[in-house]
C-alpha cells in the first residue's frame, strides 16, 4: 500500500470563528500527487530538506523545523488558535496546493501550528525564527505573544522570538494570507484557476522554517561584490546589536587565508584576492569567506563562499556583446520554471533541486533563465558550484490588471528585497524585471531602479518587448520573444546588447509521465527523434545570427514539461529525458563555439586585437602569411586574401584548420616556425603543421590557436608576419612583450562574404536541382519570383523572364545582385520574404535586400545557394512554384525542412537570352 493513502483519512479542517473552534469535515485529499518524481518517496515528515537552507550566511548551530505541523483553513486571521490543537496536518514547506503537503487544495487564509523546544545549550543567547519563503502575508505568534508580520511571497524574512520563549514546550503558530491572482501582489504564473501557460498556486509556507541561536551584536547578510580589475573583494556585512563592533573578514581556499580586511558594519571592505582565479561556467571556483564580529558584546562568526567574475558589456568587433571577466561568452540557456509536479514551487528533495540544474548542464547549456520566480537559496547555490549563468527574473504581477499605486510600491518594494537577497550569488549575471508587459508600468525608471541598486549586473528591462510589452528604451539588453523562432531578432545598439529571451517551445506527448489534462506545445512533434531534429534545426539558425546580426543569448523553452506545457526537454516527472542528449549536447556546444567566429565550414577573417594595430588582419600575400590594414574601401584581391575558409583540423577534428578563400586546397600552416600558405600536399607532416586549436583569448575577447604538434606554441603576429611562437622561447618572434594580446585574434565577419564565384557581367539563368523538377527555372512574372519549366521551344518573354545578369552586389561587393534581362535596372529582391523583381528605389533597404552572397551547393557538388545578406540563415528557395527567402525549420510553411537543402541549390546554367 502507498504511504500516500492513510493522508485522506486524517485530514480535517478547522474553522475558527471569534475565537471558537470547530471542526467540519471536508472533502478527502488525493491519495497521492498526480504525478510522482524519482524523490516523491524519499520525502518522509522526518526527513524534510534537511540541508541547512542559507549557504552564502552559515552557522554551525541551528534547528530544522520541517515536517509535519497541524494546519486548517480560517476566515480571519485576527485571532490564532492558541493552545487548541488542528485536526488539519500538513508537511512544511512544501506549497498547501502540492501532493507533498498532505493538504492539496488551496485556501485564502490559514493556520500553521506546532510545539518546539529551544535546546538547552542556546541558554542566554537570542534565539532567531527564520522563513525562507511564505506566500504572501504571515503572522507569527510565539506562546500566543504576537512577534512579527512579513508580505512578500520570495524573500527570506526572521523575527527574534527570545522574549516569547518559556521552558519546555513552545508554541508556535503561522498564520498565512495568499490571495494568489485575487490581489495584485508579485505572483509570477500562479494561478487560482490555472490553465495554459499559467500554473497551480504555491500557497503558505514554501521554503525552510528554521531557528538559530545568535548573539546580541549578530550578522545578518553578507554583500559580496567581485572587483576583478582590482582584485579584490567588496564586502558589506550588514549586523544588528552592533556597538563599537568591529568586523574581521577572511577570503580563504583550501583551508588557507589568502587575504584579510576589518571594519565597520556597514562599511565597504576591500579585501585583496591575489592572483585570483576567476569564475567561468567552464571553471566554476569558489572562494570560502569568514567573517566574525569582534570587540565587546562581538563574537559572531558566519561563513559563506564568493567567486570571482566580473559582468559587463564592450565592443566586440563592432558589435555590442555581454563580457564575462571582460571576454564575450554566448550565453545558450534555457526558460527554468521552477515547479515540480509533487512539490509544486518546491523541489522535494536536494538531490532533485540540483538535479535540474545538472541535466541543463549536462546538455550543454551554460545559462538559465529563472522564469518570473524565485528560488530556495541552495538553487542558487548549485548554479554556483556547478557553472550556470542565470537570468533572474522578477515575479510578475497577474496580467489583465493595471496595478494600482499601491500594487506598485509593493512591487518595488519586493523587488528590492529580492535583489538584495540574491545580489551574493556568484551566477546572477542579469535581472529581469518585467516580462511580456504583464503588470509592467514605468519600465525605464524600474531599470534605472534596478541598476541603481546594483551597477555590477547587466538590466533588462523588459523581456520579450517585441511581442507583449512596451519598451523603455533603456538598460542593458533588448530582448525579443519568437516562437517557435529563432527568427531574426533585433540587432544590438551602441548601448544594448540583443538576446533573444525566449524561442522554441517544441512539444512532445509522453503517455504515463503527464500532468492530467491535455498536452500543449508551440509547435508539436511526434517522436524523440523528430523532436530532437527540429532542436537541433533550430539551434542551428541560431549560428548565422549570432555571427552576422549580433545576437548574444539565446533561451530555450524549456528544460521540462510543466502542467500542461509539455515542450520539455524532460518530462515533467524527470523520469524521461525526451531528446537525444548526444545530439542535443553538440549542436549546443557548436553554437557556443560559433559565437567565437570559427564555424566549421564558414567564412571568416581574423582581425588584430593588439591595441594599435587593430585595423589590420590575417591575410596571405605571396605565399606567406602576415597582416596588414583592410578596410570598406580595400581592393577586391586583398578583401579575399583576408578572408578563410574555416575547416574542420586536418590532423584532428576537435581543432580547425583555415583554407584560403581565393586559393582552394590551400592552407595556413607553419614551416620553420613561420605561417605560409601551401598547397595541402597529401601528408601526415603537412596536415599537422595546419591543425590549430581554439583556446581562451589570452588577453580581452578573441580566441587563441595553439599549434596541434608545437604545443605551447601559438599563432602570433610579429612585426607585420605572423609566427608560431611561445612566449619567452629562443627566437625574436617569442618575446614576450605584448606576447598576449599578439596571439588573441578577433574572428570577424568574413571581408569576402561569398564562399562561392559567379562572374559578375555575364548573363546566367537559375536552375532548379531538386529531384522531379530540374526543367524548371527560376523566373519572375508580375513583380514576383517563381519557377515555371523553359525550353527550347518555350516563348522569348519566358526565356527573357527567366535570364539574369550577375552583377556586384548593390550593398556589399563581395556578394551580387540579380538585374533583370528584360527589365533594366530591376533586381531580385526579398519583401517579407517574399522574392520579387522591383525596380532600384535608391534605399539602402533595397539594395541589402537586393543583396545575395553565393555560397557553395547545400545539396549535390555542384550549383550554388544564395544566401539573404540582411536576414541571416535564409536563403533563396522555391517552394510550390513561388520563391522566398526561407531558413530551415522557421515559422511559415515555406521553411519546411523537407528538401530544403535541394530546395535552396540552384544550377548555374547559360543564359535563355544572352
Amino acid at each position: 500500500m502507498s504511504r500516500f493513502s492513510g493522508w485522506a483519512a486524517r485530514l480535517m479542517a478547522v474553522l475558527v470563528l471569534s475565537g471558537a473552534v470547530v471542526a467540519l469535515p471536508v472533502q478527502e485529499a488525493l491519495a497521492a500527487p498526480p504525478l510522482t518524481t524519482p524523490w516523491t518517496a524519499e520525502v518522509t515528515p522526518g526527513n524534510v530538506l534537511p540541508e541547512y537552507p542559507r549557504p552564502q550566511l552559515v552557522r554551525p548551530e541551528w534547528q530544522n523545523l520541517n515536517g509535519l505541523w497541524q494546519f486548517a483553513g480560517t476566515g480571519s486571521l485576527t485571532t490564532p488558535p492558541v493552545g487548541q490543537n488542528l485536526l488539519g496536518e500538513v508537511l512544511v514547506p512544501y506549497p498547501i496546493e502540492s501532493g507533498l503537503s498532505r493538504v492539496q487544495r488551496h485556501e485564502d487564509r490559514m493556520w500553521y501550528r506546532r510545539t518546539f523546544t529551544v535546546p538547552s545549550g542556546w541558554s542566554g543567547r537570542r534565539v532567531r525564527l527564520n522563513f525562507g519563503a511564505v506566500s504572501w502575508e504571515t503572522r507569527v505568534w510565539v506562546n500566543g505573544v504576537p512577534v512579527g508580520t512579513h508580505t512578500g511571497g520570495y524573500d527570506p524574512f526572521s523575527f527574534d522570538i527570545t522574549q516569547a520563549l518559556r521552558g519546555g514546550a513552545n508554541e508556535l503558530i503561522v498564520g498565512v494570507h495568499a490571495p494568489v491572482d485575487a490581489a495584485g501582489a508579485p505572483i509570477g504564473k500562479q494561478r487560482r484557476s490555472p490553465g495554459g501557460i499559467f500554473y497551480t498556486a504555491h500557497s503558505g509556507i514554501w521554503q525552510t522554517v528554521w531557528m538559530e541561536p545568535v548573539d546580541a551584536a549578530s550578522i545578518t547578510r553578507l554583500d559580496t561584490t567581485p572587483d576583478v580589475p582590482a582584485g579584490q573583494l567588496d564586502l558589506v556585512v550588514h549586523a544588528t546589536g552592533v556597538s563599537g563592533q568591529q568586523v574581521r573578514a577572511e577570503v580563504m581556499t583550501g583551508g588557507t587565508v589568502v587575504g584579510t580586511a576589518t571594519g565597520a558594519p556597514g562599511a565597504h571592505l576591500r579585501i585583496p584576492v591575489p592572483d585570483a582565479r576567476l569564475w567561468t561556467p567552464d571553471d566554476p571556483f569558489l572562494y570560502d569567506l569568514r567573517v566574525t564580529l569582534t570587540g565587546t558584546g562581538g563574537g559572531d562568526t558566519v561563513s559563506g563562499y564568493f567567486g570571482m567574475r566580473s559582468v559587463g558589456k564592450a565592443m566586440v568587433g563592432g558589435v555590442l556583446r555581454p563580457t564575462l571577466n571582460g571576454k564575450f561568452v554566448y550565453q545558450l540557456g534555457t526558460l527554468d520554471q521552477g515547479y515540480w509536479p509533487d512539490g509544486s514551487s518546491t523541489a522535494p528533495t536536494d538531490a532533485a533541486l540540483r538535479f535540474d540544474l545538472e541535466q541543463q548542464k549536462a546538455l550543454g547549456f551554460n545559462t538559465v533563465r529563472k522564469h518570473v520566480k524565485v528560488e530556495p537559496a541552495r538553487w542558487y547555490y548549485w548554479a554556483d558550484r556547478l557553472g550556470l549563468l542565470v537570468w533572474q527574473d522578477m515575479p510578475s504581477m497577474r496580467t489583465g490588471a493595471t496595478p494600482s499605486a499601491a500594487d506598485r510600491s509593493n512591487f518595488e518594494s519586493e523587488l528590492r528585497r529580492m535583489i538584495d537577497h540574491l545580489r551574493g550569488f556568484t551566477s546572477i549575471v542579469q535581472w529581469v524585471p518585467f516580462n511580456e508587459g504583464w503588470g509592467e508600468y514605468d519600465p525605464a525608471r524600474i531599470a534605472d531602479l534596478v541598476k541603481g541598486w546594483d551597477p555590477s549586473r547587466l538590466v533588462n528591462n523588459n523581456s520579450g518587448s517585441n511581442c507583449c510589452g512596451f519598451d523603455g528604451g533603456n538598460g542593458d539588453v533588448v530582448d525579443d520573444h519568437i516562437y517557435v523562432g529563432p527568427g531574426t531578432p533585433q540587432r544590438p545598439s551602441a548601448s544594448r546588447v540583443a538576446v533573444l529571451g525566449e524561442f522554441g517551445g517544441l512539444g512532445l506527448i509522453s503517455p504515463g509521465h503527464q500532468w492530467p489534462g491535455t498536452g500543449f506545445a508551440y509547435e508539436m512533434t511526434t517522436s524523440s527523434a523528430a523532436l530532437t531534429d527540429r532542436y537541433v534545426a533550430i539551434n542551428e539558425q541560431l549560428k548565422p545570427l549570432i555571427v552576422n546580426n549580433g545576437l548574444s543569448a539565446s533561451i530555450y523553452t524549456q528544460p521540462t514539461d510543466v502542467e500542461n506545457e509539455v515542450n520539455g526537454l524532460w518530462t515533467y516527472d524527470r523520469r524521461v529525458l525526451k531528446v537525444d542528449a548526444a545530439r542535443v549536447q553538440a549542436v549546443n556546444r557548436a553554437v557556443i563555439q560559433s559565437a567565437t567566429g570559427l564555424t566549421a565550414d564558414g567564412l571568416v577573417s581574423l582581425r588584430v586585437t593588439t591595441a594599435g594595430h587593430t585595423d589590420r588582419f590575417l591575410r596571405h600575400q605571396d605565399g606567406l602569411a602576415r597582416t596588414d590594414v583592410v578596410g570598406a574601401a580595400s581592393a577586391d584581391g586583398l578583401k579575399l586574401d583576408a578572408t578563410w575558409r574555416v575547416r574542420p583540423g586536418l590532423a584532428d577534428a576537435a581543432c580547425f584548420s583555415f583554407e584560403s578563400r581565393n586559393f582552394p586546397g590551400h592552407y595556413l600552416r607553419h614551416a620553420a616556425y613561420r605561417v605560409r600558405k601551401d598547397a595541402r600536399d597529401g601528408s601526415a607532416l603537412f596536415d599537422r603543421d595546419a591543425t590549430f586549436c581554439a583556446r581562451d583569448a589570452q588577453a580581452g575577447t578573441g580566441v587563441a590557436l595553439e599549434s596541434l604538434n608545437l604545443p605551447g606554441h601559438f599563432l602570433r603576429h610579429y612585426a607585420d608576419a605572423v609566427y608560431v611562437a611561445r612566449s619567452g622561447g629562443p627566437n625574436t618572434w617569442d618575446t614576450p612583450a605584448s606576447f598576449a594580446a599578439d596571439v588573441t585574434w578577433l574572428p570577424a565577419t568574413p571581408w569576402w562574404r561569398s564562399g562561392a564565384d559567379l562572374t559578375v557581367g555575364s548573363a546566367l539563368s537559375l536552375r532548379v536541382t531538386t529531384p522531379g523538377f530540374t526543367d524548371r527555372y527560376l523566373r519572375h512574372r508580375d513583380g514576383l519570383a517563381r519557377t515555371d519549366v523553359v525550353t527550347a521551344s518555350s516563348a522569348q518573354l519566358l526565356k527573357e523572364d527567366a535570364t539574369f545578369h550577375v552583377r556586384r552586389g548593390l550593398a556589399d561587393g563581395s556578394c551580387y545582385s540579380f538585374e533583370s534581362r528584360a527589365f533594366a535596372g530591376h533586381y531580385l529582391r526579398h519583401a517579407d520574404f517574399r522574392v520579387r523583381k522591383d525596380a532600384r528605389d535608391g534605399t539602402a533597404l533595397f539594395d541589402q535586400d537586393a543583396t545575395f552572397c553565393a555560397q557553395p551547393p547545400r545539396a549535390g557538388s555542384q550549383g550554388v545557394t544564395l544566401a539573404s545578406y540582411n536576414i541571416a540563415g535564409h536563403a533563396v528557395r522555391h517552394f510550390a512554384e513561388a520563391v522566398h527567402i526561407a531558413v530551415p525549420g522557421g515559422p511559415h510553411a515555406f521553411d519546411n525542412p523537407a528538401h530544403y537543402d535541394e530546395d535552396v541549390t540552384w544550377a548555374v546554367a547559360p543564359p535563355w537570352a544572352p
